[in-house]
């Protein structure tokens, strides 16, 4: 399978010269299993060029059919959709997933994200059939030949991370999630953050340990992992309560579950391609000796996975 980046930043868009070697767009991860239609991983920003690449195939004349797999539907990770140019062309199929909620169907989700008056075109006149599905943590199912399986993130509303295997390889996407030490993130945005290293209730912190057992168990033997390293360690300490890692957190996970490649993914928006550079060098470092190879992902980065024959 071929795994290509689209938007890898996080919260909201930075276009600009201190961003183009990274990229500005958010949130879009593109997998092509072998001879098959295209899975995505969000709709952030960077589904909007993937759209347009679409269009010039079997989309633009109507028979194409893509899978959407969204980790949660915080702005960052669903705003592009409307700007997804296949979903204008009659004929065209998209099939949808995100976690179920039990406060509103996941259709009427998004059909709010286009209502008025914050957007001119309603979802309800787009020409594409759009197929939702509503996924319950731990769930598996089959995309074609790539068998999907789901676990749940530590993260505000609750975020879910996605592991494809196909094509004899594997690769896993874990985007929001804060580490699984300090605070539980469920259904809510909590506005002022913790004191750190305070003890934690022991049925909070079970829950933790249950949440981290099933990531790791997800990225068992992964040949890429794509995860949350927004935060540098001064940045999460000032602000635990906003669902986001560090490349240490990620690097642990990495370790524990025999990962081949981390990448580090949704990058800050304040970062600049520079400073992305620095964290780099200095991980990469401190990783020497490691049993997997680390990257930043970046707009426009490839990599090939498995059998591609």
């Amino acid at each position: 399978m071929r795994v290509r980046f689209w938007g890898v930043r996080g919260s909201i868009p930075v276009p600009g010269p201190q961003t183009n070697r990274y990229g500005g767009n958010t949130s879009c991860v593109e997998v092509r299993p072998k001879g098959a239609t295209p899975i995505i991983i969000d709709a952030g920003t960077g589904i909007r060029k993937l759209g347009k690449l679409f269009m010039q195939s079997e989309f633009g004349d109507g028979r194409g059919v893509a899978h959407l797999l969204i980790s949660h539907t915080h702005w960052d990770h669903i705003q592009g959709l409307p700007f997804f140019s296949p979903l204008y062309q009659q004929g065209n199929e998209l099939h949808l997933f995100a976690r179920q909620r039990n406060d509103m169907h996941l259709r009427a989700i998004f059909e709010s994200q286009t209502e008025d008056p914050y957007f001119p075109v309603p979802m309800s006149t787009l020409k594409a059939d759009i197929r939702f599905h509503e996924l319950v943590e731990g769930q598996r199912f089959d995309i074609g030949r790539a068998k999907i399986t789901c676990t749940r993130l530590n993260h505000p509303w609750i975020a879910m991370a996605y592991r494809i295997d196909v094509d004899g390889a594997a690769m896993v996407y874990a985007s929001d999630t804060a580490p699984f030490t300090d605070i539980l993130l469920e259904q809510e945005f909590i506005r002022e953050p913790p004191i750190l290293g305070e003890p934690i209730d022991p049925a909070k912190l079970a829950k933790l340990e249950v949440m981290r057992s099933g990531l790791v168990h997800l990225c068992r033997g992964a040949d890429l992992l794509i995860y949350d390293t927004q935060f540098t360690q001064k940045e999460y300490c000032s602000r635990p309560h906003w669902g986001h890692s560090t490349p240490d957190d990620a690097i642990a996970i990495a370790r524990e579950a025999g990962v081949a490649t981390l990448a580090l993914y949704h990058h800050a928006q304040w970062r600049s391609d520079d400073q992305q550079d620095e964290i780099l060098h200095d991980y990469r470092a401190k990783t020497i000796g490691e049993p997997f190879e680390l990257i930043a992902a970046h707009e426009g980065m490839e990599l090939i996975l498995g059998d591609d024959d």
